[in-house]
Parts: structure tokens; C-alpha cells; sequence
């Protein structure tokens, strides 16, 4: 399975970048939504909390909420995802992140990759 190591993980699926709080849905998410036709994202400015529901994706499948891994204030949304929400399916961990949040809180709670491995493979 396809899971960074210098990425943290919510139980929810969502996973954080620390260096830069950018925030998106793993690859295992993103195989069970199948195809992604529209992301809803949070507005800049926006303050969240630990599992606070951020945004939302829809696939051919199903809507279904992502919730902030950590809570931040949003920094900056994906504009790509507009024009393109496939993104998430096809680059889940680069050009389709979902937003950034600066002012990170409480990332130490978040899995570790070989602990989110673990999560998925059972």
C-alpha cells in the first residue's frame, strides 16, 4: 500500500504534511470513493478543529466528508481541484492535496505511516 512515511494520519483517512499543514485523503481513501467528480473545500480563513468536518468529495459513488486532521486556520484550498477533482484519485498525496492550515494544533495525535499501515491492512 502506497502510504508516505513524512506523512501523519487521522483514523478518518486524512493525512497531514507537517512542514507545510498541507492536508488530503490517503490513496486507501481514495481507491474505496472511486471516481472523484467534485470537492467541496473549506473558504481561506476558516478555523477548524481536530475532526471537524472540512470539505466534501463526490464520487460516482457516494458524498462523503472529510474532516480537518488537526485543527488550523485555512491558509489555502487546492484551486486545481475546481477544474480537475480527479486529482485526488490519481496524485492523492501530491497535486491532489485538498487545503493547507497554518497554525497547526494537536498534530502529535495523528498516526505515524506504519501505524496508519497497520490501521488499513487489518
Amino acid at each position: 500500500m502506497n502510504v508516505p512515511d513524512d506523512l501523519k494520519f487521522a483514523p478518518t483517512h486524512e493525512w497531514l504534511r507537517g512542514a507545510d499543514g498541507t492536508v488530503g485523503i490517503s490513496d486507501h481513501a481514495q481507491a474505496e470513493l472511486t471516481d472523484i467528480v467534485y470537492v467541496d473545500l473549506p473558504k481561506v480563513g476558516t478555523r477548524l478543529t481536530a475532526g471537524q468536518t472540512a470539505a466534501v468529495v463526490e464520487s460516482v459513488k457516494a458524498a462523503s466528508d472529510i474532516y480537518s486532521p488537526v485543527g488550523g486556520e485555512v491558509s489555502e484550498v487546492n484551486e486545481a481541484l475546481a477544474g480537475n477533482p480527479a486529482l485526488v484519485n490519481t496524485d492523492p498525496y501530491g497535486d491532489g492535496w485538498l487545503f493547507r492550515l497554518k497554525e497547526v494544533a494537536e498534530a502529535e495525535a495523528l498516526m505515524d505511516a506504519e501505524a496508519y499501515r497497520k490501521q488499513i491492512s487489518a
